[in-house]
């Protein structure tokens, strides 16, 4: 049977357009590529302390890396719990021990938004993490240690730059 030109037309049409799709990989490379040195880039590090310009931790021969805890920041005007400004006034509780109510206040509250870790005990306890410029004097690292023992946060430990391997020996 014979075909008009226009069958012919359109059979030729169909045939150049029968192939199979094809991919382009090159392009896909390209976005994944992208994707993976931008999470690179945007991925943070737990490890490093908070930058605060008022803070000049004291140098240790630590070994242990931290983790992620609550951090408590003092300098020589204020404290900060997680960046945020705590009132740094002290008062005596009824045990006649320094306190900070609103250091107090403010670990109250933040235990009571996440989960608590009991010990084997069964009693609640968690870790909080201080961080005191060199020059802070002792008796304001005691009221902050006092006043995180009143709430949950009955872990503490302290933040330091570790030396160098030379400096050590």
């Amino acid at each position: 049977m014979n075909k008009s030109s226009r069958g012919k037309r359109m059979e030729r049409r169909h045939a150049r357009h029968k192939g199979v799709a094809t991919l382009n990989l090159t392009s896909l490379m390209d976005i994944f590529t992208i994707l993976v040195f931008f999470l690179l880039v945007n991925s943070s590090n737990t490890q490093q302390p908070p930058d605060n310009k008022d803070i000049v931790l004291p140098e240790s021969s630590a070994e242990t890396v931290p983790g992620e805890v609550l951090k408590i920041q003092i300098s020589a005007r204020d404290i900060l719990v997680q960046d945020v400004r705590v009132d740094p006034q002290v008062q005596e509780n009824e045990d006649g021990l320094p306190v900070i109510p609103a250091l107090v206040e403010e670990l109250n509250f933040r235990a009571s938004r996440s989960l608590p870790v009991l010990n084997e005990e069964g009693i609640p306890e968690r870790e909080v993490m201080i961080l005191a410029d060199r020059k802070v004097p002792y008796s304001t690292i005691r009221d902050v240690m006092v006043s995180a023992s009143q709430t949950d946060y009955t872990k503490i430990s302290f933040a330091v730059l570790r030396k160098a391997e030379e400096d050590i020996k």
